[in-house]
């Protein structure tokens, strides 16, 4: 006998399946903070713009960043704060310290451009 699965939780599997890609999740931890630029996604993960830009448009799709223009730059944030808790609390029972890793990707990267790098 076969079972029905509820909408909600259909839609939950979703979620976790776009957070499956340690890629996104790298994303997830730079932009849980504050708002910041593909380039300085570029500087910090080390991944072309392209690659990351495809991230980006599957994260936006599920409604889980905002994306915004200035200029020539597209500035992404997350739309929910309980994305990178999520995240933090999956690493944590991975086994890693959730605030080491936040310290990882919220640090200023040396020759990115970024309003979040450049010297003040």
């Amino acid at each position: 006998m076969q079972t029905s699965i509820p909408p909600t939780l259909e839609s939950a599997a979703e979620i976790l399946r776009l957070l499956g890609q340690p890629i996104r999740l790298q994303i997830l931890l730079v932009i849980g903070s504050e708002e910041v630029c593909v380039c300085h996604l570029e500087a910090l993960i080390g991944l072309r713009q392209a690659v990351i830009s495809q991230h980006l448009m599957g994260l936006r799709k599920a409604g889980l960043v905002l994306a915004r223009r200035k200029g020539r730059f597209m500035y992404y944030r997350l739309a929910n704060a309980d994305v990178l808790e999520l995240v933090l609390r999956a690493a944590e029972l991975g086994g890693l310290d959730s605030a080491a890793l936040l310290n990882q990707y919220s640090r200023v990267v040396p020759g990115c451009h970024c309003s979040r790098c450049a010297p003040k």
